[in-house]
Parts: C-alpha cells; sequence; structure tokens
C-alpha cells in the first residue's frame, strides 16, 4: 500500500483518489437532502407564480435587479429582526432559478410582500429618491409604458408543468394571456414583488 509520501509523489494515484474522496463526502451531503422533505415539499399554502407574477419574476431578472437585492434571510437575529422568519427551503419550491443572490446594495427583498402597498412601489420604480432620499437604485419609467409579454407565458407554464412539476391546471394555463391583457410591465413586476414572502413560517 503507498505510504502518504508515496501517494504524494504518484500524481496519478492522487488525483484518482483524491476525486473519490470528494465524490463520497459530496454524496454524503447532498444525497440526504433529495429525502428530506422539508427541502423538496413547498410550505403550507405555497402555490407557483400564476401569469402575471411569472412576467414579473422575469422582468425582475431581465432589469439585473438581484445584482443588488438578495432573497435570501439568513439565520441570524440581525437580519430575522429586520425582514422576519429566515427563509425555508420549501418556500423556494416553484423559483427557477433561484434568486437567493449574495449582495445588498439594496435591503433583501424575500420578505416584501405585502409589506408596501401597489402605489408605494409604482412610486419607488419611477423614481426611488421619492419615497427613499438616500436611494441609491436606479429608476424604472419604461416600465410603466411596456407593455406585458404575454407571447411566450403559456408556454412557460406549460414547460414548468411538464418539466418541473408545477401543479398549474390546463384552465390557469388556457387563461394565462388573459391575465396579462392590458397589464403592463409595472403591473407584473409590483404582483411579483407582492407575493415575495407571503407564506413565510410562523415565528414561535
Amino acid at each position: 500500500m503507498f505510504s502518504h509520501k508515496a501517494l504524494e509523489k504518484n500524481i496519478g494515484w492522487l488525483m484518482v483518489l483524491t476525486f473519490v474522496v470528494v465524490s463520497v463526502g459530496g454524496l454524503v451531503q447532498i444525497v440526504p437532502l433529495f429525502f428530506q422533505k422539508s427541502t423538496t415539499q413547498p410550505v403550507e399554502g405555497l402555490m407557483p407564480y400564476n401569469a402575471l407574477e411569472l412576467t414579473g419574476r422575469d422582468i425582475y431578472i431581465r432589469e439585473g435587479c438581484v445584482g443588488c437585492h438578495s432573497q435570501m434571510v439568513r439565520p441570524f437575529r440581525a437580519e430575522t429582526e429586520r425582514y422576519g422568519h429566515f427563509s425555508v427551503a420549501g418556500e423556494f419550491t416553484y423559483d427557477r432559478p433561484f434568486l437567493w443572490g449574495s449582495k445588498r446594495t439594496g435591503p433583501d427583498l424575500h420578505r416584501v410582500g405585502g409589506r408596501y402597498s401597489d402605489n408605494w412601489h409604482y412610486t419607488h420604480m419611477m423614481n426611488p429618491r421619492d419615497v427613499v432620499p438616500e436611494s441609491n437604485m436606479p429608476a424604472y419609467p419604461w416600465l410603466a409604458d411596456a407593455a406585458a409579454d404575454a407571447s411566450t407565458i403559456q408556454k412557460k407554464m406549460t414547460v414548468l408543468k411538464s418539466w418541473a412539476g408545477h401543479p398549474y391546471t390546463d384552465e390557469e394555463i388556457a387563461q394565462a394571456p388573459e391575465m396579462l391583457q392590458g397589464k403592463s410591465e409595472m403591473d407584473a413586476l409590483i404582483a411579483y414583488l407582492q407575493v415575495l414572502g407571503t407564506h413565510a413560517p410562523k415565528a414561535k
């Protein structure tokens, strides 16, 4: 059997055994998570995004909001006192991709749903300084004039249903374009923000 010193000098064996150790360690950490319901099942009451919210989420991604806002409340007192209950895996069941983020130029948004009115969000998007004087967030006035795109929403929902198992009904998919009719991109983005964190676990 190789001694440790001999193993370090044999690049081939060192690579093979390093790969084996890393693979076993990774499997030991990852595989059990697939059998924990708390990491794979949605929290109580959580539903997949409707057509308007799903469109708003796409706009959130397109406009780069995730570059300045995280969506993950960490389990630390300083975070839970400011934002509420820490985030749990079951809240992200219908998020593809996850938008946890790691940078907070602006505040975390995972508990922003229902915290402010639709009018507040509209004003904030049109000119953030009108409601938060010290904000360095850019304005997004063009979202109020751009119509929400309904051309691909049924295909998106169909793919999420068939590929990812989101529980959309055929009726919801059929009515999706109607939900977007007459709505602006601003309306869609606000609808998305207003649903974030609304099914958070209750603090004990």
